[in-house]
Formats: C-alpha cells, sequence, structure tokens
C-alpha cells in the first residue's frame, strides 16, 4: 500500500512538472501588439511576488514568467501578445541562450521597485499650473505601472530613501523657471508657478527659489550614490548639472530672482568635478534667451530634416555588459529623434566615463546616455516627448494609445525595471 501511494506521489510529481510551463511575452518588431503595455504586465507579476526574466537581446527583449491563469487573463486584457511555453522548452531555450557564443543574456527580474515621480504637488494635486505633460508619467500611466510624486518638500525631508527608482523631467534646477521669462512672463500660469514656488521656498528656509533647487539637487545627487537610481529627461538633464557646477554663485537675473546676479564672469566658477554628465559647457547668461548653456544641441543649432531625425542605439555584449543592454532593449535600433527645451548633447561636453547609449553620429549628438555615481546609478535622455517631434508649452498630451509600439518610450521604460533585476547583474 505504501508503495502504490509512493508511486502515486511521484507519478503527479512528473505529471506536474511535465505540466509546468511559462507565459512567454514577444518583444520584436512584428510580434507583440502592445510593447509598452508589456513593461506593465512584467511590472505587475512582480508586485505579486513572483519573479520573471528578461531575455536580453532575444526576441526584441523578451520577458517571461511562470504561467497562471491570473497571468494570461491579464495579458489578454492588457492586449498584450504572448504564449504559453512548456517548461521544457523554456528551459532549452535558457541554455541556448546561454552559450557564450551567442550575444543574449537571461535576467533575473526579483522584486517590483518602488517608483518616485519629481513633479510640483501643486500639479499632482489637479492644480495643473504648468501647461506641459510628462512623457514618464504618461507611459507610466499607460502601461498601468503605479508610482508616486515627490517634490522639494518631500526631498528636503529625507524621503527618496522610501523609493528605489526616480525620475526628473521638465525642471529647472537653476531657479530661472525654465528662463520662459520672454515668452511667458505674462501669462497666469508663469506668475502662478512663479508665486507657488517662492512660497514653497520661504517654507522651507530658504531666501531664493535657486537656493532651494540647489539644496534639493544635492539630496538627489546624495540618493544616488547611496544607491538609488535616478533617470532625467529634457531640461532636468543639463540644469541639474549646472546647479551642481555653480554651487556658491547666483547665476540669475533679477527677473528671477529679485537680485541682478554676480558681477564676475559666471564661467570662471564653474566646478565641473560636481557634476555627474557634462564638463567644459559654457552658460548662457542672458536672461532673456530659452537656452541655459552650451551642451544643448538646441533648434537653432541643429540642422536636422525632421522626417530624417533619427538616433542610433549602441550595441552591447549582453553577457559583459548587461546593464546598457538592459537599457537599450529595443525591437528597432534606430529610434526617431524629437525635440525638447534640451534636445540632444553635444560630444564634447560629456566626461569620458559616461557611457553612451544613443547617439544621431551624423551630427555627433549625443541622444541617450548612462553613468555611476557613488554606489547608484543615473541615466539622462534628450527630448521632451518620443511621440511629439515639436512639443509645444500648452499643446495637448500625446494620447499614447496610437503609438502602443513606440521604441522612444520603450527606453523609459527599460529604464523603470532596470531596478528590478537581479543585483549581482547589475553590478558595475
Amino acid at each position: 500500500m505504501i508503495k502504490r501511494i509512493i508511486l502515486l506521489l511521484s507519478c503527479v510529481l512528473v505529471i506536474s512538472q511535465l505540466s509546468a510551463s511559462f507565459i512567454y511575452i514577444p518583444m520584436s518588431h512584428d510580434n507583440q501588439n502592445e510593447h509598452l503595455k508589456a513593461y506593465g504586465i512584467t511590472y505587475w507579476v512582480l508586485e505579486q511576488g513572483i519573479e520573471a526574466y528578461w531575455l536580453l537581446n532575444h526576441d526584441g527583449g523578451a520577458f517571461a514568467f511562470p504561467h497562471s491563469a491570473a497571468f494570461e487573463k491579464e495579458c489578454k486584457t492588457r492586449n498584450v501578445s504572448y504564449k504559453v511555453m512548456p517548461n521544457a522548452k523554456f528551459a532549452a531555450l535558457r541554455t541556448e541562450i546561454a552559450n557564450p557564443e551567442v550575444n543574449q543574456e537571461v535576467i533575473k527580474l526579483e522584486q517590483a521597485p518602488r517608483i518616485a515621480v519629481y513633479t510640483p504637488d501643486f500639479n499632482s494635486r489637479g492644480e495643473k499650473i504648468q501647461p506641459w505633460d510628462d512623457a514618464v508619467t504618461m507611459v507610466l500611466t499607460y502601461a498601468e505601472i503605479p508610482y508616486e510624486t515627490v517634490y522639494d518638500r518631500e526631498v528636503m525631508e529625507d524621503k527618496l530613501a522610501e523609493y528605489d527608482w526616480l525620475h526628473l523631467h521638465h525642471e529647472d534646477f537653476t531657479g530661472q523657471y525654465g528662463k520662459f521669462y520672454k515668452g511667458y512672463h505674462t501669462q497666469q500660469w508663469y506668475k502662478e508657478n512663479q508665486r507657488k514656488m517662492e512660497q514653497l521656498a520661504s517654507s522651507l528656509g530658504f531666501d531664493k527659489v535657486s537656493n532651494l533647487k540647489l539644496s534639493v539637487a544635492k539630496k538627489i545627487k546624495e540618493y544616488v550614490e547611496g544607491g538609488g537610481f535616478m533617470f532625467a529627461m529634457c531640461s532636468a538633464t543639463d540644469t541639474y548639472d549646472i546647479a551642481l557646477a555653480m554651487e556658491g554663485h547666483d547665476i540669475c537675473a533679477a527677473i528671477y530672482d529679485g537680485d541682478p546676479a554676480e558681477k564676475a564672469s559666471a564661467h570662471e566658477h564653474i566646478d565641473y568635478s560636481k557634476t555627474f554628465a557634462f564638463k567644459n559647457f559654457e552658460l548662457v547668461e542672458d536672461p532673456y534667451q530659452y537656452e541655459y548653456s552650451s551642451i544643448d544641441n538646441n533648434a537653432t543649432k541643429r540642422k536636422v530634416n525632421p522626417e530624417s531625425d533619427y538616433f542610433t542605439l549602441f550595441d552591447f555584449s549582453a553577457k559583459w555588459d548587461p546593464i546598457p543592454t538592459m537599457l537599450t532593449q529595443n525591437h528597432t535600433r534606430t529610434v526617431k529623434g524629437f525635440m525638447g527645451q534640451t534636445t540632444a548633447y553635444h560630444k564634447d561636453n560629456i566626461k569620458t566615463d559616461v557611457l553612451v547609449l544613443g547617439e544621431n553620429k551624423g551630427i555627433d549628438e549625443v541622444r541617450y546616455m548612462h553613468g555611476t555615481q557613488g554606489y547608484g546609478t543615473w541615466s539622462f535622455y534628450g527630448g521632451h516627448d518620443p511621440e511629439d517631434y515639436k512639443h509645444y508649452v500648452g499643446d495637448p498630451e500625446t494620447d499614447l494609445a496610437l503609438h502602443p509600439n513606440s521604441p522612444g518610450y520603450r527606453l523609459i521604460l527599460n529604464n523603470i525595471l532596470f531596478p528590478a533585476a537581479e543585483k549581482k547583474k547589475r553590478k558595475t
């Protein structure tokens, strides 16, 4: 009788092992209905406490995780293309990918990262004063990936330690309100934004918005150096470094903070050693010019036909360089360019230890890059909205339902999942 029970249990175990399977989510160009929502599905699985796999350089950067009826139903609900793969077939696929001659790798995703988006609370509470949107919050919402918002008060109160990943977008860390004065200072939104920012700075003990922004930038730097992940787009990239480099010096004209900028040339005081990414840049000191520095390869400098404006993602070794490989996963190596207050970066202004991930070689500009700072990492991505070539102040936000396979937006979501990767694969 005991032998029969043991035999029965053995048979059940064998059948269970044979029937075990994975949900496999292809990410190549023609095999996925909803590239962006596929990231959301993978994030949701991680939230359930289930590990997932990221198949780097395989099928456009495919995902896989253990099969369940609930997971399969969710894929159908979100219109994410998938197939059920038997355990034996998935094991064979992993063996194939493990071949040293194949430039692919399997990365285990262990835990859903806690996401913070840096945005004014008077926007997030529904008081939307600033007349522009944020590509990251749009794609997170579309992909159904949860996030929380933080701003200067939370940063100064050391709340960043509660999060694994921080996003900065259309922000001006120099305290010059985006240098929108010439075109918009008579607009109600500009006046209200300035009033709110001055009120916030005062409530936190600062006499100027520029001094608050510098302190916030330094707090964020501490967060990254302590092991955090920071992703920035558009003007949050160059103004962040400018603020750090100009610590202790007033570069704001009276129209921004009530008193004149320093009389001596500000260029004498730039400390490039304090920056994350940029070096040897010059400031644009004209307070009426809609530009911060020589870092940005802006619209007046770029001689590019919008129809032919593309940048190319670099290929990396998945087994030896998993970090840049994760950050550049896509179903195409050529991504449509797009403008922003900060569109792209002059190569001459980028530090030698920065890893370039995407560039427009024809005009010698960098669009996407990555680096380490202490125990953490950062990524900078030029431009404002990957699916709106010239996004002007007041334009309606992009409907991502019209762009479910956007390669430009995929780069943002790569950064979202990057902190979920198995820690030993993230070491640099």
